[in-house]
């Protein structure tokens, strides 16, 4: 199965539908007056539907157990055709677009079952997904066009500055910045200095950066001083941020209660203090990206220009 271990869970809704056509106007009579042999095909199918929407990763290997928090079969009659529509809701890291789909094609092969005995010329016709909603492509911002964002990447380490060892975490920080579209203006190592780390801070937003990343000196050690270093320059905090980044470590590693990540804003600038590992940094990414950057379209209308 495709490893979704890094998404975040996120209410997401699917909705599919089918289509059953029957040969003659007595079959919808006999379904409407509920005189079908077999019994109320409405309400076997729904209740057939509703078993397959949550049997659907038993019978296709590649899909996901989750859980099923609503689903909702609907018909609709159109002449000889009756219109079928299931409508499926989870919180959860992966989409239900698949349930949906099975769910609709069980109602569907339901009623043909039932049906039958009555009619011999039954179709079963557009399976399809209707709509899909949910995951954090949906958390994008629509009117911010993220091609104009600016971001400074900083890595704040003292061995990684005097060249004995390679930065990783700052690389994965860019890296998924670019798949957020955001453009990269700078990318620097600096040893992890109180006086060069405010001076890096203070640079970066006289140039009209959007965002600045660093990564490293976040930790507990006495040597550790990002978090004092930058907090005394910013404007305002965003503990939400730093607790979503927190809250997703820590169902990753039982270590990030430990985290100091900082997140607040100087002017319309984001600045933000992730972990110096390369895992800490990377989760601590896809922990709020690409959806934090809605706060630039709050930050721009908060602005009294």
């Amino acid at each position: 199965m495709v490893n979704i271990t890094s998404k975040t869970y996120t209410l997401r809704k699917a909705i599919a539908s089918a289509i059953v056509k029957v040969s003659k106007q007595e079959t919808i009579l006999a379904i409407q007056n509920k005189t079908v042999p077999k019994g109320d095909v409405f309400e076997m199918a729904k209740a057939a539907g509703l078993l397959g929407v949550k049997k659907t990763p038993d019978l296709l290997p590649d899909c996901h157990p989750l859980p099923i928090e609503f689903t909702s079969v609907r018909y609709a009659i159109n002449n000889l055709e009756i219109q079928i529509e299931v409508e499926v809701h989870t919180i959860y890291k992966t989409g239900v677009e698949v349930e949906a789909m099975h769910g609709a094609s069980v109602v569907a092969l339901t009623m043909y079952d039932m049906l039958k005995p009555i009619d011999k010329g039954i179709e079963i016709s557009s399976i399809k997904l209707v709509e899909k909603r949910g995951g954090k492509s949906d958390f994008k911002e629509k009117f911010i066009n993220r091609k104009d964002l600016r971001a400074a990447v900083i890595v704040c380490s003292d061995t990684i500055s005097a060249g004995q060892k390679e930065d990783l975490a700052g690389k994965a920080i860019i890296e998924k910045l670019k798949m957020s579209g955001v453009e990269i203006g700078m990318y620097e190592i600096i040893p992890d200095e109180k006086e060069i780390i405010q001076k890096k801070l203070n640079e970066v937003y006289s140039q009209k950066f959007n965002l600045i990343i660093y990564t490293g000196g976040t930790g507990l050690s006495v040597r550790d001083i990002t978090p004092e270093s930058i907090i005394p320059l910013l404007d305002r905090r965003v503990p939400g941020i730093e607790e979503a980044i927190r809250n997703y470590g820590q169902d990753r590693t039982p270590y990030a209660m430990l985290s100091r990540s900082v997140a607040g804003v100087k002017g319309d600038m984001l600045v933000l203090a992730l972990p110096g590992s390369t895992n800490g940094a990377r989760e601590s990414m896809d922990a709020i990206f690409p959806q934090v950057l809605h706060i630039f379209g709050v930050l721009k209308g908060n602005r009294h220009d």
